[in-house]
């Protein structure tokens, strides 16, 4: 089954309303599917709280979420590019709460790409335990931590899969424990393109192939 879709329209919601986003937004939710708005967090790292910067960082993090919710009535939303440490721990909770606040029952996802600090995993819906090419993918390790929660906790983003290992990644993501996955043969160039963007070119092999435990 399709779990959640992420809308990311200008990295993030953008300036105005964007009519095929809208409509996209729309047909979703129709088939009741969720639609997660992308927020990138990466700089509640750095910043302190009761600091000028950082509650100009909050801020905008927080104006992007409200767009989200007026224009395209999203369900959630994802955290990218999440801390992993245990200090940003309160920036990042603090974040979450206030997102809840605005929106009932928001569904959200930590976008770490890796393991991060065991304390994210008491915060959030879910966590994007990995994120990156297959290459990494076939040899990655999983946290020990890991085993204390459901499957439907972690999620794992991996592009660059070939289609005569993909059998191999499910198994990988089963073994590893995350039920939420996206593979795509698709890859990011070096960093210069987004592999994410766009379906995979096996996509009909996926929902084949899919199993119990493991959604898309």
């Amino acid at each position: 089954p399709l779990d959640w879709v992420v809308l990311n329209v200008a990295d993030g919601p953008g300036a105005r309303p964007d009519p095929h986003c809208l409509e996209a937004a729309g047909r979703l939710r129709n088939a009741g599917i969720r639609v997660l708005g992308n927020l990138d967090t990466a700089h509640l790292d750095r910043i302190h709280l009761g600091t000028a910067h950082g509650a100009r960082v909050f801020g905008e993090v927080i104006s992007k979420a409200h767009r989200y919710l007026d224009w395209y009535r999203v369900d959630g939303f994802l955290l990218d590019r999440c801390p992993t440490d245990g200090t940003a721990l309160p920036e990042v909770l603090r974040t979450i709460t206030t997102l809840r606040g605005l929106r009932d029952k928001a569904h959200i996802v930590l976008g770490h790409g890796t393991h991060p600090h065991p304390g994210y995993a008491e915060c959030a819906d879910q966590l994007v335990t990995f994120s990156g090419p297959w290459r990494d993918y076939r040899w990655s390790q999983v946290a020990e931590w890991t085993a204390d929660y459901p499957p439907d906790r972690f999620c794992h983003f991996v592009h660059g899969v070939p289609l005569g290992h993909l059998d191999e990644a499910l198994r990988i993501a089963r073994w590893q424990g995350a039920a939420t996955i996206w593979f795509t043969d698709h890859t990011d160039r070096g960093g210069r393109t987004d592999p994410w963007e766009t379906m995979p070119g096996y996509w009909d092999e996926i929902v084949s192939r899919i199993g119990t435990g493991v959604s898309e």
